[in-house]
């Protein structure tokens, strides 16, 4: 399993925490607010950009009158409380954690996510303790598919990259796993099914659900 490899890199939504749902409901919520109705595009368009760019995009694209700080304040308001109280783990995902864990494999988060709504999922699900290095994409100077979250983790790590495995679930994110010159498993999620061709073709291996890697089942 995992090639020998002596890390293993998480991106958070949708990969390890079953969390996308909520971001929709969000995103049109939000728009709501000052009269737009959500565009089919917008998810895909802000794939992999860091919690402050997706700020930046909004504000842009939707003529929003608030501030960056305000924008993501607001976010972070309506999506707490889901964080903490609605946001299960993927399946297999603990299991696999113990399975890092026993295994004396590092483990690190790459997320695009800020920082408080990362601390407050990982606080809720208690899983805080699995983790040696936890990164946000607003600490680093691009957001995926740039690789500069995952080299930035492998650093905190201290572990080269080519000795790295990245678990991610949209294309963004699997590029920037491969552009930091790590090995990335493509984990489905019932949101970015509609890419799943993509992800298949982008990654190097894909996987239903942690399970399968603990029943040596991926492909």
């Amino acid at each position: 399993m995992l090639e020998q490899k002596k890390a293993v890199i998480f991106d958070l939504d949708g990969t390890l925490v079953d969390s996308m749902w909520m971001w929709k409901e969000i995103d049109i919520e939000y728009l709501a607010r000052f009269g737009y109705s959500c565009p089919e595009d917008l998810q895909r368009a802000i794939e992999g950009m860091s919690f402050s760019e997706t700020a930046v995009y909004f504000k842009n694209r939707f003529q929003i009158p608030d501030t960056l700080d305000e924008i993501k304040a607001a976010w972070t308001a309506m999506s707490l409380e889901k964080y903490r109280n609605e946001v299960p783990l993927k399946p297999g995902a603990r299991e696999f954690l113990d399975y890092l864990k026993s295994s004396r494999i590092k483990a690190g988060i790459a997320t695009s996510n800020g920082r408080m709504l990362v601390d407050a999922v990982l606080d809720s699900l208690n899983i805080r303790n699995y983790f040696q290095a936890v990164s946000t994409a607003c600490e680093v100077a691009a957001g995926k598919p740039a690789p500069d979250i995952y080299l930035r983790v492998a650093g905190l790590l201290g572990v080269d990259p080519k000795d790295c495995a990245v678990f991610e679930d949209v294309p963004a994110g699997i590029m920037a796993g491969k552009n930091a010159g790590m090995t990335v498993y493509a984990v489905e999620d019932q949101f970015s099914r509609h890419l799943r061709e993509e992800k298949e073709r982008l990654a190097d291996y894909f996987i239903e659900d942690f399970f399968e890697l603990l029943n040596g089942e991926g492909r």
